[in-house]
């Protein structure tokens, strides 16, 4: 590895003048300057940030823990949070939860070990006691995202998912649909979906519908999921005239199987979804899904960031929208 050392016998300067010139501090003249970072750039010398930020008490890091980088909703967000970070010179390291209470106590230890200036922790997952306590106690300020039903932190920016709820059975009474069905999978890891799946059946029930739920543990919430589950609601010899999908891809999964089994949509069963991620890839079907937006989610949480850098973030809960978003399955 190369060291400090190796760049300043290059340069032909101290170990103390090339610290000051990659940090830019000192009255370095300008000739020394280019001298030194030619040197590092010739030895492919990387600084130790995580060393100096320990030793000037100040990090340019933000660490974000979410369930999975492969959903597409939390993609959204970390590219609109990484394109304004970048901008104030800010790096983001990300780590998963898997949506799995061990795995986010590991994650959060190993995360606040980097002593960030910032933790971006997604809610909806039940924490263990012991994540819980280092995050009270670490003095690291705490940003919790998508679960805007539950406010952790000191600042917490996400949708309300009992709203979401509301808004498709609102929305599948007003078609006057009395037969319905929910179809999800892992509800009992992720206590947001669970709050939608509540509140949507809460709602349809108080207002005489019948309803079904159909959810399985083990299965990933993907289009393959959806499928499978459809499937098992139409051997049960259930008929509804309505189907409120965990997400767009399950959504999706669902739709194949319903237009294979020669179900007209929406004539015969309206199809809903969530998170509106099936948008931008709509070519005739387009699924009328609960819309979140990721993008400004991710701008909220980069401006607070932005504007509380050194300082102590003050205690907010901003809930992002969500909106029915009309399509041709309903």
């Amino acid at each position: 590895m190369v060291t400090l050392e190796d760049v300043a016998k290059l340069a032909n300067v101290s170990t103390m003048t090339v610290s000051k010139v990659l940090r830019g501090t000192g009255a370095i003249s300008k000739q020394t300057r280019t001298r030194v970072f030619e040197a590092a750039d010739q030895l492919g010398y990387v600084p130790n940030r995580l060393a100096g930020s320990l030793s000037a008490r100040k990090s340019m890091l933000v660490a974000v823990l979410i369930p999975s980088i492969a959903d597409t909703v939390y993609a959204e967000i970390i590219s609109s949070l990484h394109s304004l970070l970048d901008q104030a010179s800010l790096s983001i390291f990300i780590a998963e939860s898997l949506m799995d209470p061990e795995v986010e106590e590991r994650q959060v230890q190993e995360l606040l070990s980097l002593r960030p200036a910032f933790l971006v922790r997604s809610g909806g997952i039940a924490s263990t006691e012991r994540t819980q306590i280092l995050l009270q106690r670490f003095g690291v300020p705490h940003i919790q995202i998508w679960d805007g039903d539950d406010p952790q932190g000191q600042a917490t920016v996400g949708p309300s998912h009992v709203e979401a709820g509301k808004i498709a059975a609102s929305h599948f009474l007003e078609l006057g649909l009395r037969k319905v069905a929910y179809i999800g999978a892992e509800t009992h890891k992720d206590i947001c979906a669970s709050r939608r799946m509540e509140s949507f059946i809460g709602d349809m029930t108080a207002a005489g519908a019948e309803t079904h739920v159909l959810t399985e543990p083990d299965l990933p919430r993907q289009a393959e999921s959806g499928e499978l589950l459809t499937h098992r609601l139409l051997e049960d010899g259930l008929q509804v005239d309505g189907i409120f999908y965990l997400n767009d891809a399950m959504a999706i999964g669902g739709l194949r199987v319903l237009l294979k089994a020669g179900f007209r949509v929406p004539e015969d069963v309206r199809v809903m979804g969530f998170n509106g991620t099936s948008r931008e890839q709509t070519i005739n079907t387009r699924l009328t899904t609960i819309s979140t937006n990721g993008h400004e989610l991710g701008q909220t949480v980069a401006k607070a960031i932005l504007e509380n850098i050194g300082g102590r973030l003050p205690k907010s809960c901003t809930l992002c929208p969500v909106t029915l978003d009309l399509g041709n399955t309903t």
